[in-house]
C-alpha cells in the first residue's frame, strides 16, 4: 500500500488533506507538534475527527480509532532525531510537508519561531529525504514570496527577491533549499505557493474565522487598507484536490532550461514550484459583504490602514499547475462562506 507522510495534520489544510488522502484508501502517518500559536482546543478537535485520541498523542505514534491506514506522531519538526527516526522506521513513497509557523503578523513579533519550524525543521524534512528516498516531496511555499511585486496576475515566473515578511522570507528559502537537494542528491520536490485558504476547520487567527466570531457577538472588525485589500480567496476542497493530484506527479528535469536565461519556476534538476489559489481575486469588502450576507448581520466594520508585511492584492496565475494536473477550482465565494459559516454554527454553537 502506498504510504505517505503528511506533516501539519493537526492544521487546517494538513487536516482536510490527510482525510482526502484516507478516504482514497492510501496509508497516512500524520505529523503535528501541537504547538500553542492558536488554542490547541481546535487542533485536538481536527485530529479527533481523524481518529486521534490527542491525550495519547505525545507517547509514539497513535493509531486511528477511525481509519485503519492512519497513525499520528506528535514531535517538533526542529528535533532532527524524531524525524530522523521516523524516517528510518517507516518507508515513506511520498512526502507532503505542510508543517511550518504560520502568519505574516506573528514574525513581526515572534521571529525565531520562523527559523526553528520553517528553515530548521524543513532542512531536517530534507536531510530525512536525502537518507532514505521517496517518490516525491510536495512542500509548502507561500504567495508571500512575490513581495513587492505589483505585477498581476502573479506567476512562477516573476521574480521573488522582494519580500516583505520574515514569513514570506523564510518560504523564499524553503524554495532555494529543495533546489540545492534536488541539484546535490536528486530529490525531486515541487514547491507550492499558496494564497489564500478558507473553509471549515479554518485557522482562528485568519480574517473569516475572526469576522464571523464579531459579527455574530455584535463586536466591530478591523479592516485593513479600508477594504481595498485584493485576495485570491480559495476554498480548502480545491486546494487539497489540486495536491492530490500534484502528490502523484513528480518533476523531471526540465530539458530546455537554459542557464543563460534561466525559468525560475523549473530547473535543469527535478524541481519546480507552482502556484495554486482560484486565480480570480476578489476584493475585501466583497468578501466581508458575501459573509454578512450567510451570516444575515450586518458587519460593524472599523476601516484601518495597512500593516507591516501585508501586500495589497494577491491573484494566483495557475496555468502551470491546471497543464499539469487539471486543477481548476470551482467553489464561488458565495459557496464556501456559506460552508464555513454552517460548519462554524455547529463547532462553535452560536
Amino acid at each position: 500500500m502506498t504510504k505517505i507522510l503528511v506533516t501539519g495534520t493537526a492544521g487546517f489544510i494538513g487536516y482536510h488533506l490527510c482525510r482526502a488522502f484516507l478516504d482514497k484508501g492510501y496509508e497516512v502517518v500524520g505529523l503535528d507538534n501541537i504547538n500553542d500559536y492558536y488554542d490547541v482546543r481546535l487542533k485536538q478537535d481536527r485530529l479527533r475527527q481523524l481518529g486521534i485520541d490527542p491525550a495519547a498523542a505525545g507517547s509514539g505514534p497513535v493509531p486511528s480509532g477511525r481509519f485503519p491506514t492512519h497513525r499520528f506522531l506528535q514531535a517538533d519538526l526542529a528535533d532532527r532525531e524524531a524525524i530522523t527516526k521516523l524516517f528510518a522506521t517507516e518507508d515513506f513513497d511520498y512526502v507532503v510537508h505542510l508543517a511550518a509557523q504560520a502568519g505574516v503578523r506573528y514574525s513581526l513579533t515572534n521571529p525565531q519561531a520562523y527559523v526553528d519550524a520553517n528553515i530548521t525543521g524543513f532542512l531536517n524534512i530534507l536531510e530525512a529525504c536525502r537518507a532514505h528516498p521517496v517518490k516525491h516531496l510536495v512542500y509548502a511555499s507561500s504567495s508571500s514570496v512575490y513581495g513587492k511585486n505589483l505585477t498581476m496576475p502573479f506567476s512562477v515566473q516573476h521574480n521573488v527577491d522582494h519580500p516583505v515578511s520574515l514569513y514570506a522570507a523564510s518560504k523564499k528559502g524553503n524554495e532555494l533549499m529543495a533546489h540545492t537537494y534536488s541539484h546535490l542528491f536528486g530529490i525531486a520536490a515541487t514547491g507550492l505557493r499558496f494564497f489564500t485558504v478558507y473553509g471549515p476547520w479554518g485557522r482562528p487567527d485568519m480574517a473569516l474565522f475572526l469576522f464571523t466570531r464579531a459579527i455574530l457577538a455584535g463586536e466591530p472588525i478591523q479592516v485593513f487598507n479600508r477594504g481595498e485589500m485584493m485576495r485570491d480567496f480559495t476554498y480548502v476542497d480545491d486546494i487539497v484536490e489540486g495536491i492530490v493530484r500534484l502528490t502523484f506527479l513528480p518533476p523531471s528535469a526540465n530539458p530546455s532550461w537554459d542557464g543563460r536565461t534561466p525559468d525560475p519556476s523549473t530547473s535543469d534538476v527535478s524541481h519546480c514550484v507552482h502556484n495554486i489559489g482560484r486565480g480570480s481575486p476578489v476584493k475585501l469588502m466583497d468578501f466581508i459583504t458575501a459573509l454578512e450576507r450567510a451570516l444575515g448581520r450586518t458587519a460593524i466594520k472599523e476601516l484601518m490602514p495597512m500593516q507591516p508585511g501585508d501586500v495589497v492584492a494577491t491573484w494566483a496565475d495557475t496555468t502551470s499547475l491546471e497543464r499539469l494536473t487539471g486543477y481548476r477550482p470551482t467553489t464561488s465565494v458565495e459557496t464556501g462562506i456559506t460552508r464555513f459559516v454552517e460548519w462554524y454554527r455547529e463547532y462553535v454553537g452560536a
